[in-house]
């Protein structure tokens, strides 16, 4: 006679179940707990140096683009004034050695032309001395000249010949006298690399004495915890800061698999902290995970405590500025059945298009 009582009380919590759900869904209460997270950004050293200073501490505001850290820069200084020295060098020794060249280019020319010159006023005497001796070799045949003029007049040519020669061997000379231009260009260009080089190297060492200064990201943000304090050693990779971007800021949920379904990116949703019950700030979901994962044990659920999970994003639409990182609260889906939600929606999905 007792057997019955335990099926009747199975179908009992079955209705109630049942009821429950039904409810639930009918006044627009499917909700997801989930907490507040921001996107951290640790500074970061990129360069060792001994601290000298931190500007900034925990929970000031810091500026886009501020000093918030500063390393003991000499030797990096060193390195700069002496190498700034080396291309001041460079460039004093560019600009004689290009002074050089000008006059030897000109003097060249000038010895050329000169030399050219020469040339042409002997190979003119010759064609005379030439002309005359011929002229005198006719007239001695005839009678007309003497054998003393003949000879004259082969010695003139003779000798007309010979400053020809003499003329030519200086026009080379002074022709090959541009190889020594080419010799002073290929220094000059040389010079003119080294100093490339080294200002290569300075501009890479200024870059590197720009992070002997530390300074924050583009964004304003807020000092969440500080890493490192004056005195210390920091190494590449060392964390200085941790800032927050008040503006960027979301809510973590984990979506079980049996509802994953019904949830999309771009949905609206509604918030609802629990240190502002009954206040509901819309947002949109930006992001759900591919693959399920656990549900972590500080928001595990009461319908499947060790099932697999999604974890999805919600980006806050309205007020972000008042969300504190690690602050909990519930994400209600936002559906048409839902009127009192309606218009908040409807922002929400306009904001997130």
């Amino acid at each position: 006679m007792r057997r019955p009582a335990v099926p009747v009380l199975l179908l009992a919590l079955a209705v109630v179940a049942a009821a429950a759900w039904h409810l639930q869904r009918r006044q627009g209460t499917v909700h997801y707990t989930g907490f507040v997270e921001g996107e951290e950004r640790v500074v970061r050293s990129e360069v060792s140096g001994r601290v000298v200073e931190v500007a900034f501490r925990e929970g000031d505001s810091v500026p886009p683009h501020a000093p918030i850290a500063r390393l003991a820069d000499d030797d990096i200084r060193t390195r700069l004034a002496a190498k700034r020295q080396q291309t001041a060098v460079l460039e004093a020794e560019i600009r004689r050695q290009e002074e050089q060249v000008r006059l030897v280019e000109a003097t060249w020319r000038e010895e050329v032309g000169a030399r050219r010159a020469e040339l042409r006023q002997s190979e003119a005497a010759a064609e005379l001395a030439a002309r005359s001796y011929t002229r005198e070799q006719a007239l001695v045949r005839t009678g007309a000249s003497t054998a003393q003029l003949l000879d004259e007049a082969r010695s003139a040519h003779a000798q007309a010949q010979s400053a020809v020669e003499r003329a030519r061997d200086l026009l080379a000379r002074a022709q090959a006298q541009e190889g020594e231009i080419a010799v002073a260009r290929r220094q000059l260009e040389v010079l003119r690399q080294q100093r490339a080089l080294a200002e290569a190297e300075l501009a890479e060492l200024e870059v590197t004495h720009g992070k002997y200064t530390i300074r924050a990201p583009a964004v304003a943000t807020v000092v969440q915890t500080q890493l490192v304090w004056p005195g210390e050693l920091a190494q590449p990779g060392t964390p200085v800061l941790a800032l927050l971007d008040p503006a960027d800021k979301y809510v973590q949920i984990y979506v079980p698999v049996a509802d994953v379904g019904s949830l999309r990116v771009g949905q609206p949703v509604e918030i609802e902290l629990d240190s502002q019950p009954g206040r509901r700030v819309p947002g949109v979901v930006s992001f759900l995970a591919d693959q399920a994962t656990f549900t972590p044990e500080k928001i595990e659920t009461r319908s499947d405590r060790l099932g697999q999970v999604y974890r999805a994003k919600v980006r806050i639409l309205e007020d972000v500025e008042r969300f504190q990182p690690g602050t909990e609260g519930n994400v209600y889906l936002v559906t048409r059945s839902d009127g009192g939600s309606s218009a908040r929606s409807e922002a929400a999905r306009s904001a997130h298009e």
